[in-house]
């Protein structure tokens, strides 16, 4: 399935900019800040932690096991909001979401 294969290698392209820019973390956050109920973890971490720790896992095992990928899907603007300029590395992942989310645009699942 090539969408799965092109949604994956984003996903790594994404984690490598966030370790370029020194925004990926070696160890994980305590376990408890996954128990959050808010959309994208937003009162249990950051940004760059929601990526690395809870979008990047999971799109990636629904590549993997290639489930069905959602209908719709768009990141970049969260991102956007929630991470104000100038941020280090801002910029860049923010381009790195945006070609994620592009891969959803117009597409039938």
């Amino acid at each position: 399935m090539s969408r799965h294969n092109d949604v994956y290698r984003q996903l790594a392209r994404l984690e490598q900019v966030l370790r370029e820019q020194q925004q990926w973390q070696e160890q994980p956050p305590h376990e408890s800040v996954f128990t959050s109920t808010q959309p994208f973890f937003m009162d249990t971490m950051a940004p760059e932690e929601w990526l690395q720790w809870v979008l990047i896992p999971r799109m990636t095992a629904l590549c993997a096991a290639e489930h069905p990928l959602p209908e719709t899907f768009a990141v970049a603007p969260y991102f956007e909001m929630a991470v104000q300029a100038p941020r280090q590395g801002r910029d860049e992942i923010l381009a790195e979401l945006l070609a994620l989310d592009a891969l959803f645009a117009g597409e039938d699942a």
